[in-house]
């Protein structure tokens, strides 16, 4: 990062010595803070809760591993279906052949209720069971259907893409990925569910993130330092955008029954801050993907035009921003939209006025989130590229005009006899 040829960056880009001093200070300071509030954050000791087995039971229930070998309705399901047209009337009795715990080789009834009987289970899929005891002595439940190999399969296949389409750089993109993952699932959810301050905790994840996927991903250059510069002010702008909007808009973070379920579990968790991180951590991979653009571009376009002043390359590479701008605020909006699909029919369903259902708290908590993630990916263009066009060298004078500059030259350089004379009127 220190050398004007960095790593990604075209070979003719010099570098302002000024900006490079200045982000390498500003990373390092950047490094020993995020170091520090991990060591700080650090998840402690966590209470290991003892959620009810299937059925009602309040032990824990060993979980058995089983292959279904059978499938039928129950008695008298099918006609209260047909005739209630209710899910929670749906019942069928599967029988599971079991390949692990003291009854292995042998087959149980699991009868399915509801939701895991609309399923879809067929014969031959693999699934967890318990034995949740029950009035009548032993009786089982289905815990989950194992999904690891379709998801294996998946997992495969982008993997595959992102090698074939990206090659090298996909492969630095997928570690980046797995990094990040590592940081989000060991780091950033345990400290959450012991308590740590919350929007603390996005922070210093979210940098941490940063630090692994952009410098994985994209290489150690001062290009890829101007995206993480944009990127990490950006997301403070988040940040702060959030807990503003939490705040005016009176959320309480617990719209969601799994919300009102850790409220039981917790004690001094704030949900208006866990709301303003999980809108930080939603906008943290858009933001990531707009900055390193936005550096790539002004770096492009430094290398195309080196006679540019700065403010032309900041006011080209905002044309191009604009346009990024426009394809991607509709991204945010239907995924948030595709997240909540399903409360969102819910609420329309009661065919209230627009206004009343806007004020709802699952409503407003997705507009305060897709807002706040839009608005601070819009911040993050003009950021990025006055970071970028600030960090490559000024205008280069001697390649303004090339030809005009040769040609100027070398009349200065003649002798007044040989030079040109103007023609008289």
């Amino acid at each position: 990062m220190g050398a004007g040829h960095s790593h990604g960056a075209p070979p003719d880009i010099r570098i302002s010595r000024l900006a490079r001093i200045a982000s390498t200070v500003l990373l390092a300071v950047v490094a020993v803070i995020t170091v520090i509030g991990v060591v700080v954050l650090w998840p402690g000791e966590r209470q290991e809760l003892s959620q009810p087995a299937p059925g009602g039971t309040s032990s824990v229930a060993p979980i058995e591993s089983g292959r279904v070998t059978g499938l039928v309705v129950c008695p008298g399901a099918e006609e209260a279906s047909e005739e209630s047209g209710s899910i929670q009337h749906a019942c069928q009795e599967a029988t599971v052949l079991l390949s692990s715990g003291p009854m292995s080789g042998q087959s149980v009834v699991v009868e399915l209720i509801g939701v895991s009987a609309m399923s879809g289970l067929s014969v031959g899929d693999t699934v967890r069971v318990s034995d949740v005891g029950g009035a009548e002595g032993r009786s089982w439940a289905l815990v989950v259907i194992d999904r690891l190999v379709p998801l294996a399969w998946f997992t495969l296949a982008f993997v595959a893409v992102v090698i074939a389409v990206a090659g090298w750089k996909g492969v630095r993109g997928l570690a980046g990925l797995v990094v990040s993952g590592a940081i989000f699932f060991g780091f950033m959810l345990p400290a959450l569910a012991t308590g740590r301050p919350p929007v603390a905790v996005a922070l210093v994840g979210g940098a941490a993130i940063m630090f692994a996927v952009l410098y994985l991903a994209h290489g150690i250059s001062m290009r890829t330092t101007s995206a993480f510069v944009g990127t990490l002010v950006s997301l403070l702008a988040t940040a702060g955008l959030g807990a503003v909007g939490v705040w005016s808009a009176r959320l309480s973070g617990l719209s969601t029954d799994e919300n009102i379920a850790l409220a039981g579990q917790s004690e001094g968790l704030s949900f208006t801050a866990l709301l303003t991180c999980s809108l930080v951590i939603a906008g943290l991979g858009v933001l990531n993907d707009t900055t390193i653009t936005q550096s790539s571009a002004v770096w492009e376009l430094r290398a195309a035009g080196p006679n540019l002043s700065r403010w032309e390359l900041f006011a080209s590479g905002m044309r191009i921003g604009r346009d990024h701008i426009a394809s991607t605020i509709y991204t945010i909006v239907f995924a948030y939209a595709g997240a909540a699909l399903s409360t969102l029919v819910l609420l329309a369903m009661f065919r209230q006025p627009l206004g009343l259902l806007l004020s709802t708290e699952p409503f407003a908590e997705e507009i305060v989130r897709t807002l706040g993630s839009g608005i601070g990916l819009v911040l993050s263009v003009p950021l990025t590229t006055a970071v970028a066009a600030l960090t490559v060298a000024g205008a280069s004078v001697s390649q303004r005009d090339p030809d005009h500059d040769h040609v100027q030259e070398h009349r200065h350089d003649q002798a007044p006899e040989h030079r040109p004379r103007r023609a008289m009127p």
